[in-house]
């Protein structure tokens, strides 16, 4: 292989490429690449991975073959480097999605030694056909994209890419290349390991990416949060990233009818369909993509403006990879998340059905994304030291909310000795709940049973909420001083740490809270905060027309209209019925119910004081569950027990119970006597009922819990303000 000098391969990009100069460290490492060296090559996204390949292909002989995970990555790379050569024949894929004729005809370039490039899967390189045929050919070098994917401690492991090092070396072993954009020192290590390229030549970047602003954001209500951040910039590409397939198709839908032009991504939606998706969003036919992990590796699109999570990723290396697809020309790029301790929870419970192995790798990489969201300093301080890069937190200059906007701090000495006494007199058998049930004094049936209510730490903390304590315990599993055992299903246990602050307490500073629970609760549980009204005087004749309402329906006021309800109309001012339907917790019977008059009463005073409505708030909602909420009525409808409708589903009976609570609030009436009087007697139905009716205050499910106590189950309450609510406001 010839040797060429700086100002060679400077002239070779120019002529290949069109770039003037090389970025980064690139130039060094397409050196130690024609130079038949391994190479490890560790670079943040936007900064030029795919040419360390590329340029080394076009001046060596034969044909480097390069394993990429996903069919849509190769594509969009074999679309570059056709865009770039003159010939389309310069690079191929090879994997399942080829016809028998393209098959042909990728083998005749390849065997003509036309094909500088060929791309393919990890479970294509192991078949023994193609391994035969790949036997024939002329290989320069391997390259391994996203090779992360080999690492089980990385954030995309795929046990096929294990399998990589037996093919190649069946193929014959040349240099290899391993690329990605994001490896701890750990994954770093098991890579090279697996690669049997342990005296590779390692190229790492900084991790630093200067122009992209992270922040964590309270996930109380993501979607309407989304919609007032993407309106006053429509026309800006943006990614947003969901767990689930049904929340991408779901959010999608919403952003349609909000007047935001996104397109759903996702494995479920057939070939087809994602292709051209990716291309509509490429191309600029479409301003934002909600997708799933699925989308994004290797897209090379510079101007996405906008990368948020609905949900904090399973790792902070699947963060850093799928925000690195912010500003990649080096503009502006918004990396928001919206967090909720209740989504860390599901993820750990998922965890739990897995084997011992992964779970241990797997509740390492959440704590450490809790951590990050949990975070009070800078977030690319702790994001950089994660990856082993000190960073001097002065030169954020704002470009993350706690350096924005710095919360207070105050110190929790007290409230963490309590809380490790609780965990110490129980043994080590409690789940944080019941840590924080012990401290406020709320017997449960579970505490019922180990006796708490004579233990020494009990009500110890009645004077603060359940929710400080359990954002105390959170805090106490970031700083090390606890253990959340997953396979025990989130029991707490004391570390050695906590047992050497329990005989020699310090101070333990800690941020004034932030509403991370994620604990609103749809159809008026009110287990959440309230939120303020704008407009405290519209609120106030609202709420006297809701009073007037349910005096001349004979219902409580709550039962017409929610306060959290009352609020957000007195904040975006709706003037008809349909824009009525779009309030949460107002649906299309409870707005015909109630709502004339209140819109009516709305109308006149934006007309009376000449008020501009904040459009950009006026929030459409998507009747995007109506299959599910079709199967739930006809279920109760036919006397089902809860308990199958819920797994039939693969809800739990606290989701059902959402689910229901949210069909209620929307006017429609659902039948659950049969269920309830299974499990409690008819006088204890009567009982909560008229407490609903006669003298609860806000209809509140905590409420009722502080004015029966113990006599009944939260589940028990819940199921019987359905039924008042169903009952009395529909």
């Amino acid at each position: 292989m010839k040797n060429f000098s700086d100002a060679e391969l400077s002239t070779q990009l120019k002529k290949h490429f069109g770039f003037s100069k090389f970025k980064g460290n690139q130039l060094d490492i397409i050196k130690n690449v024609i130079a038949g060296e391994d190479t490890f090559v560790i670079m943040p996204t936007g900064g030029g991975k795919s040419l360390c390949y590329q340029l080394p292909s076009l001046l060596h002989e034969g044909t480097a073959i390069v394993v990429s995970p996903l069919i849509a990555l190769m594509k969009n790379q074999v679309d570059a480097m056709r865009g770039f050569s003159e010939s389309n024949g310069v690079a191929h894929v090879l994997n399942s999605s080829l016809t028998k004729r393209q098959i042909t005809e990728v083998k005749s370039d390849l065997t003509s030694g036309i094909t500088k490039l060929l791309y393919v899967a990890p479970e294509s390189l192991s078949k023994e056909d193609n391994v035969e045929f790949l036997k024939s050919l002329n290989i320069s070098f391997f390259a391994i994209d996203e090779a992360h994917c080999i690492s089980e401690w990385g954030h995309d492991f795929r046990p096929e890419y294990r399998n990589i090092k037996v093919a190649v070396n069946k193929i014959g072993r040349k240099p290899i290349i391993a690329l990605t954009a994001t490896a701890t020192k750990k994954v770093q290590g098991d890579i090279m390991k697996t690669m049997g390229m342990e005296n590779a030549t390692v190229f790492q970047s900084s991790f630093n990416r200067d122009n992209l602003y992270y922040e964590v954001r309270s996930k109380s209500d993501p979607d309407k949060d989304i919609i007032k951040l993407l309106q006053p910039h429509k026309g800006k590409s943006g990614i947003i990233y969901c767990l689930s397939r049904q929340k991408v198709e779901e959010l999608a839908q919403t952003l349609q009818v909000n007047g935001i032009n996104a397109l759903p991504y996702h494995a479920g939606l057939d070939s087809g369909t994602r292709v051209k998706h990716q291309d509509a969003f490429l191309m600029e036919d479409c301003d934002i993509i909600v997708a799933t992990i699925a989308f994004g590796m290797g897209i090379d699109k510079p101007d996405v403006r906008f990368v948020l999570h609905y949900d904090m990723p399973k790792s902070l290396e699947s963060y850093y990879q799928e925000t690195g697809r912010a500003g990649r020309d080096g503009g502006e790029g918004n990396c928001i998340t919206f967090y909720s301790f209740k989504d860390i929870e599901k993820l750990e419970k998922f965890l739990s059905k897995k084997p011992v192995s992964e779970q241990e790798v797997g509740k390492q990489l959440l704590q450490d994304s809790m951590g990050y969201a949990e975070y009070s300093g800078c977030r690319r301080k702790y994001l950089l030291h994660y990856f082993g890069e000190e960073y001097d937190d002065s030169q954020c200059t704002n470009m993350c909310d706690n350096c924005r906007f710095p919360r207070k701090k105050y110190d929790a000495q007290e409230d963490l000795v309590k809380v490790f006494k609780v965990i110490e007199e129980s043994f080590q058998k409690f789940k944080s709940p019941q840590v924080c049930n012990v401290l406020i004094g709320n017997m449960t049936a579970i505490l019922k049973t180990h006796n708490a209510s004579s233990m020494d730490m009990w009500a110890k903390g009645k004077e603060k909420s359940d929710k400080h304590w359990s954002y105390v315990i959170r805090q106490a599993i970031v700083q090390d001083y606890l253990i959340k055992e997953i396979e025990s299903y989130g029991i707490l246990k004391l570390t050695d740490k906590s047992k050497a602050y329990l005989a020699n307490p310090e101070p333990f500073i800690i941020p004034e809270e932030t509403d991370f629970g994620g604990s609103t609760v749809a159809g008026g549980s009110d287990k959440g905060g309230k939120g303020a009204a704008l407009d405290q005087k519209l609120y106030n004749q609202l709420k006297e027309e809701t009073r007037r309402i349910a005096k001349s329906k004979k219902v409580p006021p709550y039962a017409v209209f929610s306060e959290n309800s009352l609020n957000e109309m007195a904040t975006v001012y709706p003037c008809n019925l349909e824009e009525l339907q779009n309030i949460s917790g107002v649906g299309t019977g409870k707005a015909k119910k109630f709502g004339r008059s209140i819109v009516e009463l709305i109308a006149e005073y934006v007309e009376q004081n000449g008020i501009e409505r904040p459009l950009d708030l006026v929030f459409k909602s998507v009747a995007n569950k109506s299959v599910l909420k079709v199967y739930i009525i006809q279920s109760t409808d036919r006397k089902l027990p809860l308990g199958d409708i819920a797994s039939a589903k693969g809800l739990s009976m606290d989701e059902l119970m959402n689910e229901m609570e949210i069909i209620v609030n929307s006017g429609t009436k659902i039948d659950i006597d049969y269920y309830l009087e299974d499990i409690l007697d008819e006088e204890s139905i009567d009982e909560i009922f008229d407490f609903f009716m006669e003298d609860a205050e806000d209809g509140s499910v905590k409420e009722a819990i502080d004015e029966f106590g113990s006599d009944f189950s939260e589940e028990e309450i819940r199921l019987v303000r359905l039924k008042f609510m169903s009952d009395v406001a529909n």
